[in-house]
Formats: C-alpha cells, sequence, structure tokens
C-alpha cells in the first residue's frame, strides 16, 4: 500500500486553524468544554504557518523511507500499510526522530493518560528553587497519524471550511504540483 499524506494549496488556506483544533480534540479523548483549562491536552498533530502573504498547515508527510522510523533506538516509529505513527507507550522522549525528520513536522509533548499528565519515575530533576525531585512529565514524539482508525479519516481535511486540504499520494502530488506549474506558465 503506497503511503498518502494530507498535503494543502496555500491559495485556499485562510489561516484559520481549525484543522489544528480539529487535530488536537480529535487525539485528546477530551471533552475540550468541560474539562479544567490545566487538564487540557491541546497537542494537535499538525502547525500552521502563517506570514504576510501564505498560510498552510504543515504535518508530516508519511514518508516511505522514513527517517524518524530509521533513526529511533526503542523501534516506537513504525510504517504500516502505509502510516507511520509513534507508539507513545514505547517512546523514550529522545528527540532522535525530531531532528531526523526533514520536514519538521515531529515536536515532542507532555504524554497524558485520562486527563492527567504522565509522570516518568527514577529522573532527577533539580527545579529553580534547587529542590531535587525524582518525577518529571514524560515527553513523547507527536505526529500525525492520519487519524489512525478514524472512520472518516483525517478529521483536519473533514472540517477545513475552504476545502484546502486533502489525502494524497505520492504520485498524486507530483501530478498537482506539474498541472499547478503548468497552470502558471499559461498565464500571461
Amino acid at each position: 500500500m503506497k503511503n498518502c499524506f494530507v498535503m494543502a494549496d496555500p491559495n485556499k488556506c485562510i489561516g484559520c486553524r481549525t484543522c489544528e483544533a480539529a487535530c488536537a480534540i480529535e487525539h485528546s479523548g477530551e471533552d475540550f468544554f468541560n474539562v479544567s483549562i490545566s487538564k487540557i491536552n491541546f497537542n494537535p498533530r499538525l502547525n500552521v504557518i502563517k506570514n504576510a502573504k501564505v498560510s498552510v498547515p504543515v504535518q508530516c508527510r508519511q514518508c516511505e523511507d522514513s527517517p524518524c522510523l530509521r533513526v529511533c533506538p526503542v523501534n516506537a516509529i513504525s510504517n504500516e500499510e502505509g502510516l507511520v505513527f509513534v507508539n507513545k507507550n514505547m517512546c523514550i522522549g529522545c528527540k532522535s526522530c525530531l531532528i531526523a525528520c526533514p520536514y519538521g513536522t515531529i515536536e515532542l509533548v507532555t504524554e497524558y493518560e485520562e486527563g492527567e499528565k504522565t509522570l516518568k519515575n527514577r529522573f532527577r530533576v533539580v527545579s529553580e528553587d534547587k529542590a531535587v525531585q525524582e518525577e518529571k512529565d514524560k515527553v513523547v514524539a507527536n505526529k500525525c497519524d492520519l487519524c489512525r482508525g478514524r472512520k472518516n479519516g483525517p478529521a483536519c481535511i473533514e472540517v477545513c471550511p475552504t476545502q484546502a486540504l486533502q489525502l494524497v499520494t505520492y504520485d498524486d502530488s507530483g501530478n498537482i504540483v506539474k498541472k499547478k506549474s503548468a497552470n502558471e506558465c499559461r498565464v500571461g
């Protein structure tokens, strides 16, 4: 099976961040409207990049050769049936995948379980007041998993008000770029 990924059309994206909210809600398992703000796990697996002229969401390209997968020292990243995803139970938060990602679409986030931060034991952390703590928040790799297991596919595509997002394969993406380039060359 070919790897698919979400591709954004920057000409349609209005930078509303609806895709980020849908992603965070889909992956949090929480009702954001009925949870204490300190317990909200708002960690979207994509980021909308904006400047004065363009805005576009950026997310994992589900690389077939997956540099992140190859560098993971504990094999927490897998490619199953064209989907590259992180097993957060195995992830040790070493940042190797973050460094290896050519698109910069992986970040480390605090892990939550049932609305509570997960703690790592047996780590010595010195706080600002010089107190030594034996626990710290567990951080894990966070990246797009195309809403793995979701019946309607990626939530970001479903909620985009301008239909700027679409699920494509690498072959499709090349054709889209060629088509746009051909159209741009004919202008004038």
